[in-house]
C-alpha cells in the first residue's frame, strides 16, 4: 500500500553519504521513513561493528526511541544521499491524524518491529550458536505464513546471509554450522530456501537449551 508523504514535506531532512544520523546508546526522540537512498545499522559488539541491517526507501528506522523512551540500540549511518522524513512524538500526532492510511500501516509497522525486536533479542541470549541458528528457523516458522506446515518438514525462503542477520553471527560461522547441520540431515540448502527436515526437532533442542540457562 503506497503511502501519500506530500503534505509532509516540512519534516524532510537531507544526509550526506557517510553521515552519522544518529548514534548507539544516545539519547532519541524522533525517528525517520526513508524516502530515498540507504541507510545501515550498526551496532557494536566488543571492539567490533557489526551491520544489522540495510534499510530501503518506505523503510522505517528508530521508532524504538519514541516507543520506549530508551536510549539508541544501534547506529544509523547514510550510505549515501538520504532524504527522509523526520518525525518526534509532536508531530508524529500530526501525522497519525491528518492520514489514517499512514497510521493504519506505522502502527503494523510498529508492532512487526516490536515483535521482531523482542523475538531477535531472545535470540541473541542463546549461548550457543547452534541453539541461535535453529531459533532463527523457529522465529521463520512463528511469522511466515506462506509455508506448508501440514508435515513437520518446513521450506523456509531465507538465504545464509538472512540467517545470520537473526543470529547475530557471520556468514562464515553461520555456514559451518548449517554445513553441520546438513550432514546430520536435519536441513537441506537450496540457492532460494532452506529446508528444515524436522522443526519439532528444533524446538526440543532450542528448549532444552533455554531450560538450562534457567537451570544454572
Amino acid at each position: 500500500m503506497a503511502m501519500d508523504l506530500a503534505a509532509f514535506g516540512r519534516f524532510s531532512r537531507t544526509f550526506h553519504q557517510g553521515d552519522i544520523i544518529f548514534s548507539e546508546f544516545e539519547v532519541g526522540d524522533t525517528f525517520y521513513l526513508i524516502q530515498s537512498g540507504r541507510v545501515q545499522l550498526v551496532k557494536l559488539a566488543g571492539d567490533l561493528e557489526r551491520t544489522l541491517d540495510i534499510l530501503y526507501p518506505s523503510e522505517m528506522f528508530g521508532e524504538m526511541a519514541i516507543l520506549e523512551n530508551s536510549p539508541r540500540s544501534a547506529s544509523a549511518i547514510a550510505l549515501d544521499e538520504v532524504k527522509v522524513l523526520e518525525f518526534n512524538s509532536q508531530n508524529f500526532e500530526i501525522l497519525l491524524l491528518g492520514n489514517p492510511q499512514i497510521a493504519l500501516k506505522l502502527l503494523k509497522m510498529f508492532c512487526k518491529r516490536i515483535y521482531d525486536s523482542k523475538r531477535r533479542f531472545m535470540i541473541l541470549t542463546l549461548p550457543d550458536p547452534q541453539a541461535k541458528i535453529a531459533d532463527v528457523f523457529l522465529m521463520l516458522d512463528e511469522t511466515m505464513t506462506d509455508i506448508d506446515k501440514t508435515t513437520e518438514k518446513r521450506e523456509f525462503k531465507t538465504t545464509v546471509e538472512g540467517v545470520a542477520h537473526w543470529a547475530g553471527m557471520s556468514v562464515n560461522e553461520v555456514r559451518d554450522i548449517l554445513g553441520h547441520f546438513t550432514n546430520q540431515r536435519r536441513v537441506e540448502i537450496f540457492p532460494d530456501r532452506i529446508a528444515v527436515k524436522n522443526i519439532n526437532d528444533f524446538v526440543r533442542f532450542v528448549g532444552s537449551r533455554r531450560n538450562n540457562i534457567k537451570n544454572q
